[in-house]
């Protein structure tokens, strides 16, 4: 069998790869029933959706011919490391610094991982993440996280 396009065939991998990871994975939690699901069944049911699209993508990449066998580029080594880097750092922050405070920050690393970086654009992304953030988790879901730094409850 031959791969006619390089790039769908190792996306389509990784996340059938993934997929069934995390379904593996989801299947030593409870899961619970339709009406009230336990720990393990939205993440089990999203890990069979990743599969199933790796599956697919995996397909594409074998019968479906592309121009030029659509090859795999470079690995773009500065994203990766600066979406890492803002990984780490909210993971970092947040217990010290807040949701308010860490939100904005990681946004702004994050940011820096493209090519092209317009302060106005950020600033927007920022106040428009850290509201739904707050909205979601703090109000929605009433969930214990640090909204202001340590320093502030002193």
């Amino acid at each position: 069998m031959k791969i006619k396009s390089q790039r769908d065939f190792w996306s389509g991998l990784m996340f059938l790869t993934v997929g069934l990871g995390f379904a593996w994975g989801a299947t030593e939690y409870s899961f619970g029933t339709s009406a009230q699901p336990g720990p393990g069944y939205f993440p089990f049911g999203l890990g069979v959706l990743l599969a199933l699209l790796g599956a697919l993508v995996l397909f594409k990449a074998l019968t479906l011919e592309s121009e030029g066998g659509d090859p795999v580029g470079a690995i773009a080594w500065r994203p990766l490391l600066v979406i890492l880097a803002a990984i780490a750092l909210f993971a970092v922050a947040l217990p010290r610094l807040g949701l308010i405070c860490t939100l904005p920050l990681t946004i702004t690393v994050a940011s820096l991982a493209g090519s092209e970086f317009r302060w106005r654009d950020v600033l927007i992304a920022c106040v428009v993440l850290t509201l739904g953030c707050w909205a979601l988790f703090i109000v929605g879901l009433k969930l214990p996280i640090q909204l202001w730094p340590i320093y502030f409850n002193a």
